[in-house]
C-alpha cells in the first residue's frame, strides 16, 4: 500500500492503516460498454420513479456527490465534490468486516464496492456494488442531519461488541454474495452455500450488539423511510438502489411502523423483500434511538456482564481500568466476587497495554505475547482506590527490604519488590514488580516469581469493553481480510462483439450522428445476440425521439413487445424500460 491514493481528499487521508487495507482500486477501464448501460438504465428507472417518493430531492443529491445519469461514477470526481461536504468515497473488494464498514462511517467515508451488477441481477443483488453504494448512500450525504446520524453510527458500531457467530455469518453471506454474482456460477455450489447460510443464521443464539446495531442500520440506513405513515418517503439505500424494491414497497400490503427503540426486535432477511417498514419523523430521532441503545452496551457500561460480552466474542476487545488503563487482547477468564464486581481479568496469547487509545511504551503485543492479567477492585481496609493514591502513599506500600504486600477486598494478593509505577493525569495506572507472587484467596496461585516481572494494572472498576484493539495500528489488526475475493471476469468473443455494440449505440446517442447505423446493428442484435434486450431498448430510444426511422421503430418495438412477453425474468425490465422512454425524466442534471 506503499501509493496509496487519497484523491486529495481530507477524509481519505486520514484514515488509519488498518482501515486502508481493505482499499482497493476502482479500475475504471474494466467497466464493460454493458455495465454502463447497466448503470444508466437503473439511474434513469430511478429517477423516473424516485422523483416523487424519495425524501430528499435526488438529482441534486447527485450532483453533490459528484453522480451522473450516464455514467459509472470515477472515484475522483465523486471525492471531489463529497470533500466540499467534509466525507470522502473509496472502493473496496464486496463485502467488508462490518465493524471496519462502521469505522470507515466514523471517518466520513463513503466504502463503495468497485463491481456493478451484471445486467441479469440489474433489479437486485445481495452483493453490494457500486450501484448500491453511489446511488443508494452517496446522494443523501448532503443531508447535514442525515450525515451526522451515519458518522455517529460508525463511531457506536467501531465499538459493538459482536460474537464469534456473527463472524461466521459474514463469512457465509459473503461468499454466497460472491458466487451468486460470478459468471460461471455452479446452481450446487450456490445451493450449498444458501444452506450454509440458512443454518448459521438460524443458530446465531443470544443476539450480540453488533447483531442488534445490525438491525437498526437495516432498518434505517438501508432500508428507512421518513415522514408520516400514510405518506412516507423513502431515504434508504437498499430502496434507493433497487428498482424493484422501492416500487413496491409503497404498498400497503408492506406494513408502516413507526421507528423506536422495539425495531430492535425485528430481525431481517437480505435475500427476501422486507415484509415491514420503519418511518421515523426527523433524523434527530434516528439519533436518539441510536443513544439509547448505545446506553445498554458494553463500552458504556462495563462491569461483569461486559468482560462476558469479550469471553463470548473470542476476538480482540479491550477492557477499560477506571484508571484509564486499556487492556487489549482476546479475553478468557475473569473472577467475580459475591456482589457480582468483577475481581480479576485474563487475556490469552498477544495482548496490549494503552492510554486514550495510544499504545505504552514497552507494552506492547511482543512483550506480552503470553497474555495479561491482573486484579481489579481496591485494597483491604482502603479509604480510596489505589489508582488516586498519591506518590508518598505508593511508597509507604513498599514496606521493608523484603517488599511489599498488596492485599485486595476480593481476598487477592499480590507480593513482591515494586521496581516502577507508571502514573498519568494524576492516576496511577501500573505497578511492576519483581520476585513476586500472586494468589488467590484459596491458595490457587495466579503468577509465579520464575515468570518474570509483573506488571499490575490498576483501578478499581472495569468501566468500559469494547470491540478491537485501544491501538489499532499499533495493534496491526490486519488479519482479517476475507480469502473469498471477487471473481474476476473473461469475456469470450460474442460478449466482445456484444460490448462493442453497446458502445457505437452510445456513441450515436451522444454525438446525434450516423444514425443510419443503427438499422444494421438492431439486425446483428437479432441474427447473434437474442439473449440480450437492454442494447434493443437503447436503439428504440434514439429512434423514438429522433421520429425520423420509423420503420426501424415499429420493428424495435414489436421485436421487445415479443421479447417481454415471452421471457418472463425480462416482462417487467422491458416495459420499464417502454415506460421511460415514453415518458422520459427530464436529463437535465
Amino acid at each position: 500500500m506503499s501509493h496509496f491514493n487519497d484523491f486529495n481528499n481530507a477524509q481519505v487521508a486520514k484514515l488509519p492503516r488498518h482501515l486502508k487495507q481493505f482499499i482497493v482500486a476502482q479500475n475504471y477501464e474494466k467497466y464493460t460498454p454493458i455495465d454502463q448501460a447497466v448503470w444508466r438504465y437503473v439511474m434513469r428507472q430511478n429517477y423516473s420513479y424516485l422523483k416523487n417518493v424519495a425524501y430528499y430531492p435526488y438529482i441534486k443529491g447527485l450532483q453533490r456527490a459528484g453522480l451522473s445519469i450516464e455514467y459509472i461514477p470515477d472515484l475522483q470526481t465523486m471525492n471531489d465534490n463529497l470533500g466540499k461536504i467534509g466525507w470522502g468515497a473509496v472502493t473496496v473488494d464486496g463485502f467488508i468486516p462490518p465493524a471496519a464498514f462502521m469505522e470507515y462511517q466514523a471517518y466520513r467515508v463513503l466504502v463503495i464496492a468497485a463491481d456493478i451488477r451484471q445486467i441479469n441481477h440489474i433489479e437486485y443483488t445481495p452483493a453490494p456494488d457500486i450501484i448500491h453504494e453511489s446511488a443508494g448512500h452517496a446522494p443523501i450525504i448532503a443531508d447535514t442531519n442525515y450525515n451526522n446520524y451515519l458518522s455517529y453510527f460508525g463511531s457506536i458500531g467501531a465499538k459493538a461488541m459482536f460474537s464469534a457467530k456473527d463472524f461466521e455469518l459474514y463469512e457465509a453471506i459473503r461468499k454466497l454474495s460472491i458466487l451468486k454474482e460470478a459468471a460461471d456460477a455452479d446452481e450446487t455450489e450456490i445451493a450449498k452455500a444458501e444452506k450454509e447460510l440458512r443454518f448459521i443464521s438460524e443458530n446465531m443464539g443470544e443476539p450480540s450488539e453488533m447483531a442488534l446495531l445490525g438491525r437498526l442500520h437495516w432498518w434505517t440506513v438501508e432500508y428507512g423511510l421518513i415522514g408520516t405513515l400514510e405518506d412516507p418517503k423513502i431515504y434508504g439505500a437498499g430502496l434507493l438502489s433497487s428498482i424493484g424494491e422501492s416500487a413496491t414497497c409503497m404498498q400497503p400490503d408492506v406494513k408502516k411502523l413507526w421507528y423506536n427503540i422495539d425495531t430492535l426486535n425485528y430481525t431481517y432477511d437480505i435475500t427476501k423483500t422486507q415484509p415491514q417498514l420503519f418511518v421515523t419523523e426527523t433524523f434527530q430521532n434516528l439519533i436518539d434511538v441510536l443513544e439509547q441503545f448505545a446506553d445498554t452496551m458494553a463500552f458504556r457500561r462495563g462491569g461483569t456482564e461486559s468482560i462476558m460480552k469479550a469471553i463470548a466474542c473470542k476476538n480482540t476487545s479491550t477492557a477499560v481500568y477506571s484508571s484509564g488503563l486499556q487492556v487489549t487482547g482476546i479475553f478468557t477468564d475473569i473472577g467475580i466476587s459475591a456482589s457480582d464486581e468483577v475481581t480479576f481479568i485474563k487475556t490469552t496469547g498477544p495482548s496490549a497495554l494503552a492510554l486514550n487509545g495510544k499504545q505504552l511504551t514497552g507494552h506492547g503485543k511482543n512483550y506480552h505475547k503470553d497474555g495479561f492479567s491482573s486484579p481489579v477492585g481496591r485494597l483491604k481496609g482502603a479509604v480510596k482506590p489505589l489508582e488516586d493514591y498519591s506518590e508518598q502513599e505508593v511508597e509507604a506500600l513498599r514496606h521493608s527490604a523484603n517488599g511489599a504486600k498488596l492485599v485486595f477486598e476480593s481476598g487477592i494478593a499480590v507480593e513482591g519488590l515494586i521496581i516502577d509505577v507508571l502514573r498519568e493525569n494524576g492516576k496511577v495506572l501500573l505497578i511492576k514488580f519483581t520476585n513476586c507472587t500472586v494468589t488467590e484467596s484459596n491458595k490457587n496461585v495466579l503468577f509465579k516469581p520464575e515468570w518474570g516481572d509483573y506488571d499490575m494494572a490498576v483501578g478499581e472498576k472495569i468501566v468500559s469493553v469494547f470491540n478491537g484493539a485501544a491501538d489499532k495500528d499499533a495493534f496491526e489488526e490486519i488479519t482479517l481480510i476475507s480469502n473469498e475475493k471477487t471473481h474476476k471476469i473473461t469475456y469470450d468473443n460474442k460478449t466482445l462483439q456484444l460490448h462493442k455494440l453497446y458502445q457505437r449505440v452510445r456513441e450515436i446517442r451522444e454525438s446525434g450522428e450516423n444514425l443510419s447505423e443503427l438499422t444494421e446493428i438492431f439486425k446483428e442484435l437479432k441474427a447473434n445476440h437474442r439473449q440480450d434486450w437492454l442494447c434493443a431498448l437503447e436503439v428504440l430510444e434514439i429512434v423514438y425521439h429522433k421520429k425520423m426511422h420509423h420503420q426501424l421503430e415499429r420493428e424495435v418495438q414489436v421485436y421487445l413487445e415479443i421479447k417481454a412477453s415471452k421471457e418472463p425474468d425480462h416482462t417487467k425490465l422491458i416495459s420499464d424500460g417502454l415506460h421511460v422512454i415514453k415518458n422520459p425524466v427530464s436529463q437535465q442534471l
